[in-house]
């Protein structure tokens, strides 16, 4: 089973299975991560499921697209990491991924 890590913005763990061809997103969700609201459901175009994707998986997540860029100057804290979460899709290449919850998402 593929495992993908939330690490919020205090420092909170979660270590949780996901399902190739799902979102980080819809993992996210289901799992209640606070911080990631996913507003539009998916949609890429809100912006609240925004988090940071730790260096070491950078190169291996797809490309940032148009659209998903063009959403991105939307969010707070934005860095050279900042991904949408929506856009993040799960295949076994990402088993181990980390992802961070910026402090802006409120996570609480």
């Amino acid at each position: 089973m593929i495992k993908i890590n939330f690490i919020g913005h205090t420092g909170t763990h979660h270590r949780l299975e996901a399902v190739a061809g799902h979102s980080v997103m819809e993992v996210a969700v289901r799992n209640g991560i606070a911080g990631i609201d996913a507003q539009c459901g998916g949609a890429c175009s809100c912006a609240t499921c925004h988090v940071y994707v730790d260096a070491q998986w950078t190169d291996h997540v797809p490309p940032v697209t148009a659209t998903e860029e063009m959403m991105l100057e939307f969010v707070e804290d934005q860095r050279p990491e900042s991904r949408l979460a929506c856009q993040l899709m799960i295949d076994e290449a990402l088993d181990g991924l980390t992802v961070r919850i910026p402090a802006s998402q409120r996570e609480f």
